[in-house]
Parts: structure tokens; sequence; C-alpha cells
């Protein structure tokens, strides 16, 4: 297993989810994600580049190596575990549980991980909708639809949430939207693009189309 620092595994973890929208991570998108300088960039990725975990050129923009998306696949495969654990197990709420997965993400005993992965009874999803990667890095496709698209009078089901913010968790629980809630747009108005969306069946809520959009369903 590598020797990476807590440091090195967020940059890893920052540059794989910047890379899922395709093509190279350049210094600046990343230096915005992880809030650093862009000199301070630079010289993580050289370093990260010895250490054969990216493919980095300057001016150029980088990209994971093989082994580099493995290792950022098992940080992100701790982090959701244990994202679920506190949850599920400890109740904590949903707007609460990322923080302090941040810490627990850097713990990399793959024997304690593996057995709180069968402890937990192998769970795809953690509690934001986001797929748990597996011990080989396989992991299930969550839904890609925002609620922004969703037809009229079509029923839907919450699957995922698009951001973390406990500010935004927390207006979602205000407005009795989680995971599995079960939803249908019955108006949608023109002048700013916000959704009258039947939540429950007595109760209705107006979505912002900023909020909608953050709102990941599957038909």
């Amino acid at each position: 297993m590598l020797n990476l620092s807590a440091s090195e595994e967020n940059y890893l973890k920052a540059i794989y989810h910047l890379q899922a929208g395709g093509g190279n991570v350049s210094t600046k998108a990343l230096a915005e994600s992880l809030q650093a300088r862009p000199a301070s960039i630079t010289d993580m990725m050289k370093k990260l580049d010895a250490k054969k975990l990216l493919h980095y050129r300057p001016y150029y923009g980088f990209t994971l190596s093989p082994e580099g998306r493995k290792a950022a696949l098992g940080i992100i495969r701790r982090h959701r575990l244990w994202e679920f654990f506190l949850a599920e197990k400890l109740g904590f709420a949903w707007e609460e549980v990322h923080p302090v997965a941040e810490e627990l993400e850097h713990v990399r005993h793959k024997k304690l991980v593996d057995k709180l992965d069968a402890f937990l009874g192998f769970p795809r999803f953690d509690p934001h909708g986001d797929p748990i990667p597996d011990s080989k890095g396989r992991m299930d496709k969550a839904g890609t639809v925002p609620l922004s698209e969703l037809p009229l009078q079509q029923p839907a089901r919450v699957c995922r949430v698009a951001g973390q913010s406990s500010e935004l968790l927390e207006l979602l629980r205000e407005k009795g939207i989680g995971i599995g809630t079960r939803v249908e747009v019955r108006r949608r108005f023109t002048y700013d693009g916000s959704l009258q969306v039947q939540v429950r069946p007595n109760r209705s809520e107006t979505i912002s189309a900023q909020l909608a959009q953050t709102i990941i369903i599957e038909l």
C-alpha cells in the first residue's frame, strides 16, 4: 500500500472528481477546488508525478494514472462507507456526516475498511446517494437526471444530491426531501424557472431552479 499523507490523498480525491467531467485538470481548477495557491498545487503535482500517481505536463494540466485512480477510489470508498456508518448506525443527520468522514477517510487499515463494509451489509450508495466503490473499485452508476428536467406530472424518486454543504442538506430536510423521496413536478414557473413539487400526498414545495439542479432523480 502506498504511504500517502492526508494532504496527498485530498489532492488525489479532488483530481478524481474534477477529472470526472472529462479532459485534463487544470492547476486553476484544482486550486479553486482545494482553496490552495497555484504554487502549492504545482509542488504537489510534482510529488504525485514522482510517485507515478498522475501524468503531469506544465501548462497542459494533469490526469490520474491507473495507480492514482485506484488510490483515489480507495479514499472515496472509505469516505462513503464512513458516511453510511455515521448516518445509519450512529444517527448522524446527513448534513453532519461529510466533515466527520473527511477525517475518518484517512484511516487506511484495509482489514478495518473491509470489515466495516461487511458489517454495513455492503451498501451500494452513501446517505447522499453517491455510489460506494467496492473493494475492487467498482461502483454502480447513480442517476444523472436533475429534477429541473423532470416532465410535469411524472413521478420520480430522489436518488442523489449533487452537493454536500450543510446549508444545502438542511434546506432539503426542511422541504421534506431526502434520498428515496417520491416527487412530482406539478408546475414550472417561467419567470425564474422555479418548480412547484409534490413531495408528500398533502404537501407541495416551491423549489428554486438552482436547488432543482442539485436534486438528482430516477424515473
